[in-house]
C-alpha cells in the first residue's frame, strides 16, 4: 500500500521533533531512512503508528488515500499498518501462538480456524527457521534480543501487513539473526506490502536491497538517492550532509503556516 507523509510536524513536551516531513513510498516498494541520533528518525515511525506521547502540530500521513492521523493506534493497526518494535516487550503468561490468534482475529475481526491458523505459522517458522517449540513461550520472556527481533517478523508474516514501519530492526543482530530476519522481510516483497526501515548502517541494506533511500537532519529529509547513497554515507558519514542541511535550515513553523 502507498504511504504519503506531507509536511508532518511533530513535537514532545514541547520541543518540535519533526520539523515539515515530505516523503512518499509506493505501493509494492522498501525505503530506508538513515541520519544521525537525534534527529527525528524513530520519532517518524512512531507518530505513523500513532504513540501517544507525541503531538502532531501539523500535516497529514495518508495511507491508501486516508489520514491515518484521525485514526486511533489500533485503528492503524487494522487498517494495515505495522510497527516493527526497536525493543519488542514481554508479556508473560501469553504465548506466542495465542498472542499471534488473537491479533490476526483483532486485525480481521473473524475468528481464526485452528488448521489455517497452524499451516499458516508453520510455513512462516520454517521462512525464520525456528521450530515450533518456540510459539509456545511466553512472548518475547526470556528471548535474547535477535530472537526478539526473529519474533517481530514472524508476527509480520502472520498478520499480513499492507505496510510496515521497521524501527532500527537490525540493532543488536549478529550477522546470521540479521540474515535470518532478512528473509522473513523479503519473503512479504509482492504487489501489496511496501516497508518504512530505520537503520544506521548499511549491512541490513545489502540483505534488504531498498528501492530509496532517504537522510534525515534536523527532523526533515534533506536528501534522497538509490542505494548507493548509503554507500557513500558508509564511506564518508554524515558530516557532508550536514553541511548541507545547515545551509537550508528548517522553516519557522509559525512562518511555515
Amino acid at each position: 500500500m502507498k504511504l504519503e507523509i506531507k509536511d508532518l510536524w511533530a513535537s514532545i513536551d514541547g520541543q518540535m521533533i519533526l520539523k515539515g516531513v515530505n516523503l512518499t513510498v509506493p505501493a509494492g516498494e522498501f525505503h530506508a531512512i538513515m541520519g544521525p541520533n537525534g534527529n527525528g528518525k524513530s520519532t517518524l515511525v512512531k507518530v505513523i503508528a500513532g504513540a501517544p506521547e507525541y503531538t502532531v502540530e501539523r500535516g497529514e500521513v495518508l495511507y491508501d488515500g486516508q489520514n491515518v492521523l484521525e485514526m486511533e493506534p489500533d485503528e492503524r493497526a487494522r487498517k494495515g499498518l505495522y510497527l516493527a518494535f526497536q525493543y519488542p516487550v514481554e508479556i508473560p503468561g501469553v504465548t506466542v501462538a495465542n498472542f499471534l490468534r488473537l491479533a490476526i482475529q483483532a486485525r480481521t475481526g473473524q475468528e481464526v480456524q485452528f488448521m489455517e491458523f497452524y499451516a499458516k505459522l508453520q510455513k512462516a517458522l520454517a521462512i525464520l527457521d525456528w521450530d515450533e517449540s518456540w510459539v509456545n513461550r511466553y512472548l518475547n520472556q526470556g528471548f535474547s534480543g535477535g530472537e526478539k527481533k526473529r519474533n517481530e517478523i514472524l508476527q509480520m508474516l502472520m498478520l499480513e501487513p499492507g505496510f510496515a514501519l521497521m524501527d532500527e530492526t537490525d540493532s543488536g543482530l549478529d550477522i546470521d539473526a540479521l540474515k535470518v530476519v532478512a528473509n522473513g522481510v523479503n519473503a512479504m516483497r509482492s504487489a501489496n506490502f511496501s516497508a518504512l526501515m530505520i537503520t544506521h548502517y548499511n549491512r541490513l541494506l545489502e540483505f534488504i536491497v531498498p528501492d530509496m533511500v532517504h537522510i534525515m537532519v534536523d527532523g526533515r529529509i534533506v536528501k534522497s538517492g538509490d542505494k548507493e547513497l548509503a554507500i557513500e554515507l558508509e564511506a564518508n558519514g554524515y558530516e557532508p550532509i550536514k553541511l548541507i542541511a545547515a545551509q537550508h535550515p528548517a522553516p519557522d513553523f509559525n512562518a511555515a503556516d
